[in-house]
C-alpha cells in the first residue's frame, strides 16, 4: 500500500535552504569518511607485501576501525544528546581525519592497527552525529530521502579513493593516499562550524527536555569501577576474535562480548535495552553480508582475476556510482512505500545478482562493472537507509546514543566479514566465500526487517513488563 503521506515529485522545493546546508555539510564528510576508511582495502596487498603479512592477518586491519566503532558510538553519540549534534558532528571528522593522517607513518602491523582504531572512532561518531542531525534537520515525511541521500556519500568517497588509488599507487606510495584525504575534510570541519544546531533537537532543548546522558549514566559515581573494566574487556575480546584463536575460544570470547555490550545496553537504555539489542543483531547481519564484498572486492580483483590498479579503479568506480544511486532511490522509494517495504524490497532483488558476479571470468569485463553496478544497487543501496531505520525505534532524549552504540556494536558484522570471508576462502575461492556470505546474510536481514523483529521483541518485553504507559519508542507516528 502506497505511503499516504508519500512526497510529490518535487519534493526538494519543499526544502529550505538551510535544510540544504545541513544536508551538504554531513554530506562531505560521509564522503570523506568514505574515502578515508576504503583506502586501506585498496591497499591490503601492498600493504601484506611491506609487513610481510597473509591475507588473513592483512584482513584484520579493515577490521581494526570496527574494534573502536562501538565505543565511539557510544560516546559521540551521548555527547550529540548532550550538547547538540552540530559539536558531535565536528569532533568526529577531525578523529577520523587524524587518524588517517597517522596510517600514512605506520611502522608495523601494531602501528597501522592501532591508528586504525582512531579512524574507527572517527567514523563510529560520523554515523551517529551526521545521521541524527540530518535526520532531524529535514521534514519528518522525507527522512527515508534524507538517509538515503546522506548514504549515497559514502561510496561516492570510495570512488574517489578508487580513482586516487589508480593515479598514485604505481607512481608513488601507499602512504600518500592516507594523507592527502585530510584536504577536503578540513573543508568540511570548516563548514560544520558554521551551521546551526539541528532543528528537532533545538526545538527539544530550548523547551527544557534533558536528553539523557548515557555516558554519565554508565561512567560515573560508583558504576564507573565497573563499566570501565567492561569496556576493556570487550575491547580486548573484539581484538582477540579478530586474530583468530581455536573454535572453542572464540565461540567463549563471543560470548562475553556479547555479555558486556548487553550489561552497557541495560543501563544506559533502561526499558528500551531489549530493541537496541535486536537492532545491534540486524546491523550485525546486515554489516556481515554487505562488508565482505566492500573489503575484499579490490583483492579478489587483483589475485583472482589479476586486474591492475587502473582495472581495479574502473570496477570499483561502478561499484560506487551503484552503491550511490541504490541509496537514493532506496531514500526515495522508503518514503513513498514505507521504510522496511522498501528496504526489504531492495535486499531481494540483491539475491538475484551475487552469483553471476563472481561467475564471470576475468574476460568480462564490462558484464562485471554492469553487475557490480546492479548488485552495489541493490545490496548495498539498501542501507541507505538502515540508520533511518534504527532511528526510528528510538525517541529523541536517546537517540544519539542508542543510534551510535546499537549501529556501530552492530558494525562489528563488519570486522568480522574480511576475516571470515578470506578464511572461507581457504576452502572455497575468494569469490565463492564472498557470494555465500551475501546470500546467506541478507536472506536473515530480509527475515529479521521484514518481519520486524526489533519491534516485536521491545514489544513482547513491554507486555511483560508494562511501565506507565509512556511510549518507549519513537515510531507512534511512523508508517513503515
Amino acid at each position: 500500500m502506497t505511503n499516504s503521506t508519500a512526497p510529490p515529485l518535487r519534493w526538494r522545493h519543499e526544502l529550505s535552504r538551510q535544510n540544504w546546508r545541513a544536508f551538504g555539510a554531513a554530506w562531505l564528510g560521509y564522503a570523506m569518511d568514505g574515502f578515508d576508511f576504503v583506502l586501506i582495502t585498496l591497499v591490503l596487498t601492498e600493504v601484506a607485501n611491506r609487513f610481510h603479512l597473509s591475507t588473513v592477518t592483512a584482513a584484520t586491519l579493515v577490521s581494526a576501525a570496527f574494534v573502536s566503532r562501538w565505543f565511539g558510538g557510544l560516546a559521540i553519540g551521548a555527547l550529540g544528546d548532550r550538547l547538540g549534534r552540530r559539536p558531535a558532528m565536528v569532533l568526529s571528522i577531525t578523529l577520523y581525519a587524524v587518524g588517517s593522517v597517522l596510517c600514512g607513518f605506520s611502522w608495523d602491523y601494531w602501528s597501522l592497527f592501532a591508528f586504525r582504531m582512531v579512524v574507527g572512532l572517527g567514523m563510529a561518531g560520523e554515523y551517529s552525529a551526521s545521521a541524527t542531525y540530518v535526520i532531524e534537520s529535514w521534514p519528518e515525511r522525507m527522512r527515508n530521502t534524507a538517509s538515503g541521500m546522506l548514504l549515497s556519500g559514502y561510496p561516492l568517497g570510495g570512488v574517489l579513493a578508487a580513482e586516487a588509488y589508480g593515479w598514485v599507487v604505481p607512481h608513488s606510495s601507499w602512504r600518500v593516499l592516507f594523507w592527502i584525504g585530510v584536504v577536503p575534510v578540513a573543508v568540511a570541519v570548516y563548514l560544520r562550524r558554521r551551521l546551526p544546531e539541528a532543528a528537532e533537537w533545538q526545538r527539544a532543548h530550548d523547551a527544557g527536555e534533558r536528553p539523557v546522558s548515557a555516558t554519565a549514566k554508565l561512567f560515573t559515581g560508583s558504576r564507573k569501577a565497573w563499566n570501565l573494566p567492561v569496556c576493556v574487556v570487550a575491547a580486548v575480546g573484539v581484538m582477540f576474535v579478530l586474530r583468530g584463536e581455536s573454535t572453542a575460544v572464540t565461540l567463549l570470547l563471543v560470548a562475553v562480548v556479547a555479555a558486556c555490550f548487553v550489561a552497557l545496553t541495560v543501563q544506559f537504555a533502561g526499558r528500551l535495552w531489549p530493541v537496541v539489542v535486536a537492532l545491534m543483531v540486524t546491523v550485525f547481519c546486515a554489516f556481515l553480508y554487505s562488508w565482505p564484498l566492500q573489503s575484499l572486492l579490490p583483492t579478489y580483483l587483483k589475485t583472482d582475476l589479476h586486474y591492475g590498479p587502473g582495472q581495479v579503479a574502473d570496477a570499483l568506480l561502478w561499484a560506487g556510482f551503484g552503491y550511490a544511486a541504490g541509496s537514493v532511490l532506496t531514500g526515495y522509494l522508503g518514503d513513498r512505500f514505507g521504510t522496511r517495504r522498501a528496504y526489504v524490497g531492495m535486499l531481494i532483488a540483491s539475491l538475484v545478482v551475487v552469483r553471476p558476479v563472481f561467475a564471470l571470468g576475468r574476460g568480462h569485463v564490462v558484464g562485471l562493472w554492469v553487475l557490480l553496478f546492479l548488485l552495489l544497487a541493490t545490496g548495498q543501496g539498501a542501507s541507505g537507509i538502515l540508520p533511518k531505520y534504527v532511528s526510528q525505534h528510538y525517541p529523541l532524549r536517546i537517540r544519539g546514543a542508542a543510534l551510535g552504540f546499537s549501529y556501530n556494536v552492530g558494525a562489528l558484522g563488519g570486522a568480522a566479514a574480511p576475516v571470515l570471508g578470506a578464511r572461507l576462502a581457504g576452502s572455497l575461492s575468494l569469490g565463492t566465500s564472498i557470494a555465500v556470505l551475501g546470500l546467506a546474510l541478507t536472506a536473515v536481514v530480509v527475515l529479521l526487517v521484514g518481519f520486524d523483529v526489533p519491534a516485536r521483541v521491545q514489544r513482547y518485553a513491554d507486555s511483560r513488563h508494562p511501565a506507565d504507559g509512556t511510549p518507549t519508542t519513537d515510531r507512534s507516528r511512523e508508517k513503515v
